[in-house]
């Protein structure tokens, strides 16, 4: 039974879909595609990677668009409301533009079996091919290879990083990993690696397909790029790596040195190092969930550390390595609560915080609720002190939305 106008109810049908239960490849996307018939632009840029997807994809679409260019970004997953994921211009796509896209798939797709994700990205490129939009950035969901993403030809691509996450998905190690964003190379398209470290399993698969691959410090600097307004020393690399791709892909105009001078150090991004000082406290939001994340938001909170407390909420989900998590951050954390996040999958709170308490050697505060959470830590925090938020996209989100700091439109 297909749901009715709503964004909201078309939304709860396709939680219902399970990627279990079908048999996952790209042919049922490439099938629905030919069938909308969509007309892409000139550029077509894909972001993949472990860590940094998002930061990544507000750069370039803060560039290209001061550029002069209209650019439509497709991320995940959103923060609070689901339109995020689909944004023209800067702004979210409207409940009426999405749900029309909805419609023009159910019109084509038959009987092709669609998950909530695929259906998101098909809905995405709907949205950009029907607002005639010059250049379209797609995030890549999981992995790469057989992310409906990758149906999509790209005329440039972005790996930001590999590290380990979504391992039942993706494989146990790096390497495994690495093949799998390594999947979305092309034959003498663009492909941008931001690491230093870069896994085997990339460097071979850009000989198998002739991907002109492009890597840090041996074909574009770090030094000298003009820091983000992003939280994190780190962030400097993710701004080098988008404006090798964006001169790789033919928007060189993007990168003009007195444009990213003015660009770069305004970019801000929802949940990503973004600092807010309420009542002489500092907060700060950041959807670092695994353990290379949290040691980049170690390196924030080491730079910045001063005479204070820290104060950390959390929240994962059941399927992440909450013990290298916690090993990452807990040298920069005075005081952990757990709390549960949003959705089937959160980790419940006890289970939370037994695992950090037994990683820590210091006890764990339990909060029933996100608000609980924020009520705890505001009560613990003298001016001064920090307030972290962080551990899940499903944290961060309800978290900024509690204390009137949710914002749907892209900085």
């Amino acid at each position: 039974m297909l749901p009715a106008s709503p964004l909201s109810a078309w939304l709860s049908w396709l939680e219902t879909l399970s990627p279990r239960e079908i048999d996952l490849g790209l042919e049922r996307v490439h099938d629905v595609l030919r069938r909308l018939d969509i007309e892409y632009p000139d550029h077509v840029l894909i972001i993949a990677g472990t860590n940094g997807k998002g930061s990544s994809v507000a750069m370039a679409e803060a560039l290209l668009s001061a550029a002069g260019w209209r650019v439509g970004a497709y991320t995940s997953p959103h923060i609070v409301d689901y339109n995020e994921r689909i944004a023209v211009d800067g702004r979210p796509a409207d409940d009426e533009t999405i749900v029309a896209a909805f419609e023009a798939i159910e019109s084509v797709r038959g009987d092709v079996p669609l998950t909530y994700f695929e259906y998101g990205t098909l809905a995405a490129l709907v949205v950009f091919a029907r607002a005639g939009l010059d250049v379209w950035l797609l995030e890549v969901g999981m992995g790469g290879r057989l992310d409906a993403v990758n149906a999509v030809e790209p005329t440039g691509v972005l790996i930001t990083n590999v590290s380990l996450d979504h391992c039942d998905w993706l494989g146990e190690d790096v390497e495994a990993i690495a093949a799998e964003k390594a999947g979305v190379m092309r034959p003498d398209v663009p492909v941008v690696f931001g690491d230093a470290a870069v896994p085997g399993a990339v460097l071979r698969r850009a000989r198998e397909t002739g991907a002109r691959l492009l890597l840090r410090e041996r074909d574009f600097p770090v030094e000298g790029v003009p820091r983000p307004g992003l939280a994190g020393e780190f962030q400097v690399g993710n701004a080098a790596a988008v404006l090798a791709l964006l001169d790789a892909a033919g928007l060189g105009a993007a990168t003009e040195p007195g444009l990213v001078a003015r660009v770069l150090p305004a970019v801000g991004l929802q949940g990503r190092g973004q600092r807010i000082e309420r009542d002489g406290i500092e907060w700060l939001f950041d959807v670092a969930h695994n353990p290379a994340a949290a040691g980049m938001l170690a390196q924030t909170l080491a730079a910045d550390a001063g005479n204070r407390r820290t104060i950390a909420i959390v929240a994962m989900l059941d399927d992440k390595d909450v013990d290298g998590f916690a090993r990452s951050l807990d040298e920069h954390v005075d005081l952990w609560i757990a709390t549960t996040a949003s959705g089937a999958r959160a980790l419940p709170a006890g289970e939370l915080a037994r695992r950090i308490a037994n990683v820590s050697g210091r006890p764990c505060l339990i909060a029933g609720s996100h608000e609980d959470a924020v009520q705890v830590a505001s009560k613990e925090a003298a001016r001064g002190d920090r307030i972290v938020v962080t551990g899940s996209f499903y944290l961060v989100g309800p978290v900024l939305q509690r204390l009137g700091l949710y914002s749907p439109r892209r900085p």
